[in-house]
């Protein structure tokens, strides 16, 4: 089996997990969010065993504010919103790996991750401008968030440095 299979497979079957979840709201959602965040903070504390106590408390508040923010759009401003938070943070991934693999020859930051691109981060921002914008106009949400979401694409990128530096710290 191929890696970008792999990929996909895994990919759709989170995908519609989420999708779920998301649309049944409530307190599943919180029960799921709750867990996924448990998860994030207890790989946070294996990543920095011995640097402090700092850290564990960043990881927390790193693992508790995306939860909180998630619950929050679903429950106080809509599914819709929540589905443009999905849309644009699944396709700045999406749109990162193949603009990476088709056109990438700049390496963004070669000694924190070496397979990231200059033009795997361009394609990324692209695929989240295009088809979160997409979806702004779609769902009829506000027009503010066509600027967000290219803002919100390049942060994401920004976070899997931080991650990627974790790692190669730990």
């Amino acid at each position: 089996m191929n890696d970008l299979f792999v990929r996909t497979a895994t990919g759709l079957v989170l995908i519609v997990a989420a999708l779920l979840v998301a649309f049944q709201g409530g307190y599943l959602l919180a029960i799921v969010v709750a867990g996924i965040a448990t998860a994030m903070f207890y790989e946070w504390t294996r990543l920095v065993r011995g640097w402090g106590a700092l850290w564990y408390v960043g990881g927390f508040l790193y693992a508790l504010l995306p939860a909180l923010s998630l619950l929050w759009i679903r429950e106080r401003a809509g599914i819709d919103l929540l589905l443009w938070v999905f849309i644009v943070t699944w396709s700045t991934d999406i749109g990162a790996y193949f603009a990476g693999r088709s056109f990438g020859r700049r390496r963004l930051a070669p000694t924190i991750s070496p397979g990231k691109t200059v033009e795997g981060l361009y394609g990324g921002v692209l695929a989240a401008t295009v088809l979160g914008g997409a979806w702004v106009w779609g769902a009829g949400l506000g027009k503010a968030l066509l600027v967000c979401a290219p803002i919100f694409a390049a942060a994401a990128q920004g976070g899997d440095l931080f991650e990627s530096a974790m790692k190669r710290r730990a």
